[in-house]
């Protein structure tokens, strides 16, 4: 990996990388949903991409759905993968 050829969006978040993104445009599983409800308000955005393989803006924007449909509190409370 060449640290050069990452790149930013105006707001300093990371865009994706095939290194890092792995998981980038797959469907969120119940087990990322539940990671990414739990941790969170404590890792930011920037950790929970790394750890699930998608970028900041599929978090942020799967965030918004959840939080939407009114399922941010049941994914962070089921207590089934994490």
């Amino acid at each position: 990996m060449q640290g050069d050829d990452i790149q930013y969006d105006r707001r300093g978040h990371m865009l994706y990388h095939p290194e890092f993104h792995k998981n980038h445009g797959k469907p969120f599983s119940e087990l990322e949903r539940e990671y990414l409800c739990k941790y969170y308000e404590h890792d930011g955005r920037f950790s929970i991409s790394l750890a699930l393989g998608k970028t900041e803006n599929a978090i942020k924007e799967e965030l918004r759905k959840l939080r939407k449909a009114g399922l941010y509190e049941y994914y962070k409370n089921l207590n089934k993968h994490w």
